[in-house]
């Protein structure tokens, strides 16, 4: 009787999971089905799921209107460097938090974590004044500093809930045996804790790559990444559907593959510590 009552609760649970995975992940197989259709299909309703007449040319306009290599190659750079220089510059803050904490270590990770809170829209205007004053418009380096220093606290939170999960005791061992306090980060703690900073790196990636809000309003067309890409195809006359959507799919392509193949790793770093 048990049996069969833990088998039940396993399958409704297993039924409410693939349910809640499928309604998330619908409007992505809309958009990449839309892409395939033509502009009278992707506004035709009742709206045609599968039973339309596919077609590529919507990725041959996209392909010959930008040029979408330029652009992929812009948002690996910017979502890239942004994340690896974060992690290099939260790596420190965390170790110093989690391994040496005051009486207000926690009010400074609330404090960092407030600053998310904050409305880009209420700095635009000084931070565009800023970029021009310091010749950063719509450059690469701009955009680096700019989505390093927005995604820097959840960084810094990550790796610091990662390093907790660490015994302390093997980084006083580490000093006893004469390690300085950059080799202790380093050769020491930095592979303990590869999970976490394997995970930190992936999800502040895919934040950096589908930052939108900063990219159009501190770019134009130098360094404009894929989300740029994608507003390119809402234009005065009205957004094209099927464009906009081959658009699409061509920009979050790249970070599906990405998360596809890095799923167990990431898995595996957001569990790091849950289990002694």
């Amino acid at each position: 009787m048990a049996r069969s009552i833990t088998a039940r609760r396993k399958t409704i649970n297993t039924a409410i999971a693939w349910s809640i995975g499928l309604l998330i992940f619908f409007p992505i197989l809309w958009t990449i089905l839309t892409s395939f259709k033509s502009e009278a299909d992707a506004i035709a309703f009742p709206p045609k799921f599968l039973f339309f007449d596919w077609t590529l040319e919507n990725y041959a306009v996209v392909q010959e209107r930008s040029d979408y290599t330029r652009y992929l190659w812009n948002s690996i750079i910017i979502a890239g460097l942004s994340t690896l220089i974060g992690v290099i510059i939260a790596i420190p803050a965390a170790w110093s938090m989690a391994f040496v904490p005051s009486r207000h270590t926690k009010d400074i990770l609330l404090w960092m974590l407030s600053t998310k809170m904050l409305p880009a829209v209420g700095v635009l205007y000084p931070m565009y004044l800023i970029f021009i004053k310091l010749g950063l418009l719509d450059t690469r380096t701009g955009l680096v500093m700019v989505l390093m220093l927005i995604n820097l606290p959840i960084i810094v939170w990550m790796l610091y809930t990662y390093f907790k999960e660490i015994p302390g005791e093997i980084l006083e061992a580490a000093r006893m045996d004469g390690a300085s306090l950059p080799k202790e980060i380093i050769y020491v703690l930095t592979p303990m804790a590869v999970p976490g900073i394997a995970s930190t790196l992936l999800l502040n990636f895919i934040l950096a790559w589908n930052e939108a809000f900063w990219t159009l309003n501190l770019t134009a067309a130098k360094a404009a990444p894929l989300t740029a890409f994608i507003a390119s195809y809402s234009s005065p006359e009205g957004l094209f559907y099927a464009k906009l959507s081959a658009a699409s799919t061509m920009a979050i392509a790249p970070i599906l593959i990405m998360g596809w193949f890095s799923q167990k790793q990431l898995v595996r770093g957001l569990t790091f510590g849950a289990v002694k």
